[in-house]
């Protein structure tokens, strides 16, 4: 199948657009994180939009041969306007596991049998990612719900987003001893990118 007659090119153009309104959603929810005084949520936010940008540019690059035209295409998209941290959350949560569960496995397998191989696998690859991204928004939800944000039944290590320092108790200081940064800036030490 010749690629300007594909459906891929249409999924790569629907997962480009995804991906974008993905990171801005994401920013969005960061700001309220941000206003919530919860920095390592926002942190977490942020971090799944940097990383929601890299997926549209790998998709967005599939589609250089089209530089110059337009590409026209339908899709629906989540709005996800909440004033409450834990619906931002399991709403994205739910919308990463969509994206992993259905359309960028739907969009590998069409992929595969209309003869591109390589979007395949930057569809498999980046849907592997998604289930991720859910389970991060899910654990931390999780947290929130269960008060466990900022407090264990036992002792943990605890690290400040601002300055680094690992606090080990069975919960986060008010404020860092270090740089004097609230509460919010602290993550369990388990759940930081860098350990």
């Amino acid at each position: 199948m010749h690629f300007s007659d594909s459906k891929t090119k249409e999924n790569l153009m629907r997962a480009f657009a995804g991906e974008s309104q993905a990171r801005n959603r994401y920013l969005f929810s960061a700001g309220q994180a941000k206003s919530a005084k919860l920095h390592v949520v926002q942190s977490a936010f942020e971090y799944t939009a940097d990383q929601e940008r890299a997926h549209a540019k790998v998709f967005y690059n599939h589609l250089k041969t089209f530089a110059g035209e337009n590409i026209c295409v339908d899709g629906c998209y989540p709005v996800d306007i909440y004033e409450d941290i834990v619906k931002l959350l399991r709403a994205a949560q739910h919308n990463e596991y969509q994206e992993y569960e259905h359309e960028y496995a739907t969009f590998a397998k069409i992929a595969r049998e209309e003869g591109f191989p390589a979007i395949a696998y930057s569809f498999s690859s980046i849907a592997a990612i998604e289930k991720t991204h859910g389970d991060r928004f899910g654990q931390f939800a999780d947290l929130i719900e269960q008060d466990k944000l900022f407090k264990d039944d036992q002792e943990v290590e605890w690290l400040c987003l601002n300055c680094g320092h690992i606090h080990k108790a069975t919960s986060a200081p008010q404020m860092c001893p270090v740089c004097l940064h609230p509460q919010g800036f602290f993550i369990r030490l388990s759940l930081s990118p860098f350990q």
